[in-house]
């Protein structure tokens, strides 16, 4: 039985005339005629009851009628979601990000995405720098947002901004009152920092930074998320260098100030397999290209 013959009955079942159903179907009667006769034999049952004046179901007719209405709506709908999965139109995309990473454009990229593909499933997660390296190798991400490119043939990365590094102070703070500051300022200040081991390459800036300026930091405490830090300094703890999307983090009790030497720039990059080609990330990135168009550059490792 092919699909053709459950559309032949279903439009014949609907008008109860062979002629109204011929038409609706652009053929003639008789062969419309012959396939319901195939379909009955097929069946071993009579769909029809046929008369000069009219048309009419038999009771088995009826309940083929509607099974098969049933399977015609759910294989229309396995067609339509396998068209909309081969455009990219629906499936699931699993996004990583350092938290400083919300603070700027990827809040764009994320609301074009969401309303050019309002179907299409996605899963947000907080992470460091060197836990999505792994997700990323490990393929339970899609795409990272993160500090340092991965210089595996695996992964490619694409310089997604480049942030400025400030001071956060609290309000209090004897230097707080100044629109920018000196690093070398700061050589006995305590310091609250990110952890090397969840992000190598944005704390080594950081100290490379105070260190060509004549000092190491002390660091008295650490902390995994940017407004973590930003609240351990209204707290009084100790002061931090940051990237400039965290003074998204508003807080009356503390301020961000920039440097007056030339400080280091903070790359954030967008990163996904190399190998990866499903139709949904690559519509993603996409995306991220026209919304960053201008800002961003292809690093590819191969």
């Amino acid at each position: 039985m092919d699909l053709k013959k459950l559309h032949y009955f279903i439009a014949v079942a609907e008008e109860l005339h062979f002629n109204r159903a011929a038409k609706k179907l652009n053929m003639t009667q008789p062969p419309l005629s012959q396939q319901i006769q195939v379909l009955e034999e097929e069946l071993g049952v009579k769909l029809f009851e046929r008369t000069k004046r009219q048309v009419r179901l038999t009771p088995a007719g009826t309940v083929f009628l509607e099974e098969s209405r049933s399977l015609v709506a759910q294989l229309e709908q396995a067609i339509k979601k396998t068209r909309l999965t081969g455009q990219g139109k629906i499936g699931n995309l699993s996004i990583a990000f350092v938290d400083s990473a919300v603070g700027g454009t990827m809040v764009d990229v994320l609301k074009a995405f969401r309303e050019r593909f309002p179907d299409v499933q996605l899963t947000l997660t907080e992470m460091t720098t060197t836990g999505q390296l792994q997700a990323l190798h490990e393929a339970k991400i899609d795409v990272g947002f993160l500090r340092s490119a991965d210089p595996s043939p695996h992964v490619t990365s694409r310089l997604y901004t480049n942030e400025s590094l400030l001071a956060a102070l609290p309000v209090t703070h004897r230097l707080a009152k100044q629109e920018s500051l000196s690093v070398h300022s700061l050589a006995d200040e305590p310091f609250i920092l990110f952890p090397r081991d969840k992000g190598a390459s944005f704390h080594d800036l950081i100290l490379d930074f105070c260190g060509k300026h004549g000092f190491q930091p002390r660091i008295v405490q650490e902390a995994v998320q940017m407004y973590t830090i930003v609240n351990l300094v209204a707290a009084g703890i100790g002061i931090s260098i940051v990237p400039s999307s965290v003074s998204a983090f508003r807080r009356e009790d503390v301020v961000f100030r920039s440097f007056s030497e030339i400080a280091p720039s903070v790359p954030l990059y967008a990163s996904w397999k190399t190998d990866r080609n499903e139709t949904v990330l690559m519509n993603f990135l996409d995306v991220l290209e026209e919304k960053t168009a201008g800002e961003v550059s292809r690093i590819s490792h191969c």
